[in-house]
């Protein structure tokens, strides 16, 4: 990717942030009120105890002492250093330098500064340039994006619909335009909305850990009667579970609603779009 072409996925901007790296969304409880709960303490408790670097070990235990440390997966780490950045509207971490006057401090967390600093989550290769563009434009909210700007099916998927249903892979801009931007967030928040997700507490999105490896989980469309939908890549990252053909036929015309909803919009503003072009 191109210097031009770089998006900072991470920190892109001032409304929005991800910390999935840093294993926010590995708790059991990975809710948003629970998160926010743990982050605003978090932070309080740093810009409080911390004054120097000789504070942060006994931070470090007071955080990992007191909090409910439940994972989904133990392996994953938790970073105890990650919190809330500029307001309640950004999630990042406590030890980086721009919160510190300068003053590097990740060497102590688990990781270190160097991978902390270097690291690449997979989006970062297998989203587009557009789609990433696209996707900023559309969720202003840190939670969500973080839930689904590492879900690269989800958003592949999304933005292939909606481009074969319009003839045209629509220009990033296009999602700042009100309605069209309600449309695409609508089906996003199908993440935390999903009426056919499954309870499982070891699964993320189409994944599951057995100790060992990653494995995926998959839906056994000939048990419930019926042929693989086309949107099966959604339904695994919305972590799916049916009962029966049923079930898969009313989950099929929910995501048809949205791409259709999308098109309806998004036609509807093409004068709009003539001038973005």
């Amino acid at each position: 990717m191109s210097d031009k072409e770089f998006i900072h996925l991470c920190q892109p901007d001032a409304c929005k942030s991800c910390g999935a790296c840093c294993g926010l969304y590995n708790y059991a409880d990975s809710t948003r009120k629970s998160l926010t709960g743990r982050l605003r303490r978090r932070t309080g408790l740093f810009r409080e105890k911390v004054k120097g670097p000789t504070d942060l070990k006994s931070f470090s235990e007071l955080i990992r002492g007191t909090e409910d440390n439940a994972r989904i997966y133990e392996v994953i780490y938790c970073c105890e250093y990650l919190g809330f950045i500029e307001g309640e509207k950004k999630v990042g971490c406590l030890l980086h330098p721009y919160q510190n006057n300068g003053a590097d401090l990740r060497e102590v967390s688990f990781y270190g500064r160097e991978l902390c600093d270097g690291h690449f989550c997979p989006s970062y290769y297998y989203i587009s340039p557009a789609e990433k563009k696209a996707l900023l434009n559309i969720i202003d909210d840190w939670y969500l994006y973080g839930l689904c700007v590492t879900d690269i099916d989800l958003v592949k998927d999304y933005f292939r619909l909606i481009s074969e249903e319009v003839g045209e892979m629509p220009h990033p801009e296009t999602f700042l335009i009100k309605g069209v931007k309600a449309a695409a967030l609508a089906f996003f928040q199908l993440k935390t909305a999903w009426p056919f997700r499954s309870d499982a507490a070891n699964r993320f999105g189409k994944y599951y850990f057995d100790g060992s490896q990653y494995m995926i989980h998959h839906i056994d469309y000939e048990k419930l009667g019926c042929e693989r939908s086309k949107y099966n890549r959604i339904f695994q990252s919305l972590t799916s579970e049916f009962n029966d053909a049923a079930g898969v036929r009313s989950a099929e015309e929910l995501v048809k609603g949205h791409i259709d909803n999308f098109a309806l919009a998004y036609r509807g503003e093409s004068w709009l779009r003539n001038k973005l072009s």
